[in-house]
């Protein structure tokens, strides 16, 4: 017979699915505060994956990432246990904001102290309560605001566990990023917990093709894991793996009449875009300077001299990535046939 699941101060059964509130420090008005944990033991043995998302309190596509997970039922005969946290930073979720009150970036607030800052303190009740419960974790996040990312994993690939994890997600790019310091991925690394970075869509708004690749990402390394039956349907497409990327920024202030959209392959040398101003006609010409994937991009034409408007992953791999696109106008191979039913976000 399996062992109960103990979090918090909560136990759960096998084969029981339960929400527990893990208390976080108050409001000024004495309000309460808790994180909810969405834990489904399984009957049988398996890894503990766990999955976050609003680390960043902005960003909303993994909260509807993970209500989508929750949905289905093929979960609930799951091995093993799955924690499932849709909003870490609820201070920052409940005020629209990415930060703290104290306007601290929690991701950069790992793995935090029980007396330090209320950054730290929320971290530190994620690393004790979430982490070090488990095996392996996927940490959902977007871009900044009035930014856009394209579909991607982020990962340490030198970490050969999270390497293979990493490629059975099955999302379009790979990005090999080793983590930053105070980063959830980085102090997980320190407890031997392997944890990859789902990046896709911009803050504040819902993406509907960014959250079918990750329902789908997530039910392939549950998968690949042995959490969940082996699938019978097509075969997942080889990520494009890119072994670096740069920001190309720019060259004077003005206004940007940008040529690229995300996923577009560019040559060193092609032309991003054009910056004016409103009193002169001229225009600056925005070049790439590498070969690559346009993986992220401002959407905000008004710019200033040396700002961050296109992210590059270096890559050569064009009719790799013409099939992941043609993948990703495809409802029927993004969406698992469990959720088929599912209204689409518009």
């Amino acid at each position: 017979m399996r062992k109960n699941f103990d979090i918090g101060s909560e136990t759960v059964q096998p084969g029981e699915a339960k929400i527990v509130h893990l208390p976080l420090p108050g409001l000024h008005s004495e309000t309460e505060v808790s994180m909810p944990v969405h834990v489904i033991h399984g009957k049988k043995d398996g890894p503990v994956l766990f999955l976050s998302a609003a680390v960043h309190g902005d960003e909303i596509n993994g909260v509807e990432i993970i209500r989508r997970i929750l949905s289905l039922n093929s979960i609930k005969r799951l091995k093993g246990t799955l924690l499932a946290v849709p909003v870490v930073n609820v201070f920052g979720f409940d005020t629209h904001s990415r930060y703290l009150p104290d306007r601290r970036d929690l991701n950069r607030s790992f793995p935090g102290k029980e007396s330090g800052s209320l950054a730290g303190r929320l971290a530190n009740i994620f690393m004790s309560e979430i982490v070090c419960l488990s095996d392996v974790g996927i940490d959902l996040h977007t871009a900044a605001i009035h930014r856009d990312n394209f579909p991607q994993i982020r990962a340490d690939l030198k970490a050969e566990k999270l390497d293979v994890l990493a490629r059975a997600f099955g999302a379009p790019v790979l990005l090999h990023s080793a983590p930053p310091e105070g980063a959830l991925r980085y102090a997980a690394s320190k407890e031997g917990v392997p944890v990859m970075v789902y990046e896709a869509g911009e803050a504040l708004r819902f993406d509907e093709v960014s959250i079918r690749v990750a329902v789908r990402g997530i039910l392939n390394v549950m998968r690949e894991l042995g959490m969940l039956a082996k699938s019978r349907s097509r075969k997942i497409k080889p990520p494009i793996v890119l072994r670096s990327s740069m920001w190309v920024r720019a060259p004077q202030s003005g206004i940007l009449r940008a040529q690229v959209s995300l996923g577009d392959m560019v040559a060193k040398g092609d032309t991003l875009g054009f910056i004016s101003d409103p009193a002169d006609k001229a225009d600056v010409v925005v070049e790439s300077s590498s070969n690559g994937i346009i993986i992220g991009r401002s959407n905000i034409p008004l710019v200033y001299e040396g700002e961050a408007l296109f992210h590059i992953g270096r890559s050569q791999q064009t009719t790799l990535l013409e099939e992941h696109l043609d993948r990703l106008q495809d409802d029927e191979a993004l969406t698992p046939p469990e959720l088929v039913e599912e209204p689409v976000i518009v």
